[in-house]
């Protein structure tokens, strides 16, 4: 059963919708995400992950509805929690011409850091990223990009962090890797992560809880055991399946209540 968002939860979204025109993208949400929590948002391509990560980060304005993220409400009030927030994907790419110094440098000032030259090198040895700072961003390889990327989204030590496919295009020893460094960030800051992923092994590892999306709505919510025992299935791909297909052993009506 889903409960109005309280005051100590990191991110609280109540009744959230967007719609375009005619289309529902997003459809009366009403959830909350403890703070120090990993809420893994999975749904197939359509579902309204996009819309409603976009809605978080007060880039979307919802048609009715609130997002908060650490009490600030994103369609009026962003500003105050900006700078305690940020966002990585893979699908997002930084200038090309500028070097991952130059980059880095640029976001810093953006966040306001005040040592900012301090932070990119501790970044930069954290992530191993010394062997190609003066190498130009269009010049990395995919699996550099996300290690920029990741470098770039915890530059300002953001006590709520977005995730967006973040191991997409790896190879496994890489994402693997990768998955490492945001299991290292949270246990060391507590920050609270919102993972959207189709990397359901990678769901598994890093997600203290899981909620899918269908068309807009939220039908089902619990820990990776707990929906595997609901659904009757051994892994968390088949889950995710039953959800997006309607099919299974539980009804998406039951799941969502």
């Amino acid at each position: 059963m889903q409960h109005p968002p309280t005051a100590g939860a990191a991110i609280a979204l109540r009744s959230l919708t967007k719609r375009y025109g005619g289309h529902t993208a997003v459809d009366g949400l009403t959830l909350e995400i403890a703070r120090g929590s990993v809420c893994g948002l999975l749904g197939g391509n359509g579902a309204g992950k996009t819309t409603t990560i976009g809605m978080i980060m007060g880039l979307i304005l919802p048609t009715s509805g609130e997002a908060r993220v650490l009490g600030a409400d994103m369609a009026t009030d962003r500003h105050r929690v900006l700078g305690r927030m940020n966002f990585e994907s893979p699908y997002v790419d930084m200038p090309h011409r500028l070097t991952v110094r130059q980059n880095l440098d640029v976001f810093a000032r953006l966040y306001g850091l005040k040592d900012r030259r301090a932070r990119v090198a501790a970044l930069a040895a954290q992530l191993s990223l010394d062997a190609f700072m003066d190498r130009p961003a269009g010049a990395l390889s995919a699996g550099q990009k996300t290690r920029v990327a990741l470098a770039k989204a915890l530059l300002n030590s953001p006590d709520v962090l977005l995730l967006d496919e973040p191991t997409a295009s790896l190879d496994p020893d890489t994402a693997d890797w990768v998955r490492g460094l945001i299991e290292d960030d949270r246990r060391a800051r507590g920050t609270t992560i919102l993972l959207a992923s189709h990397n359901m092994a990678e769901v598994e590892r890093l997600c203290d809880r899981v909620v899918v999306m269908r068309t807009g709505r939220i039908v089902a919510d619990g820990t990776v055991a707990s929906l595997k025992a609901r659904f009757g299935r051994d892994t968390l791909e088949q889950v995710f399946l039953d959800v997006a297909r309607g099919t299974g052993n539980d009804s998406m009506e039951e799941t969502a209540a």
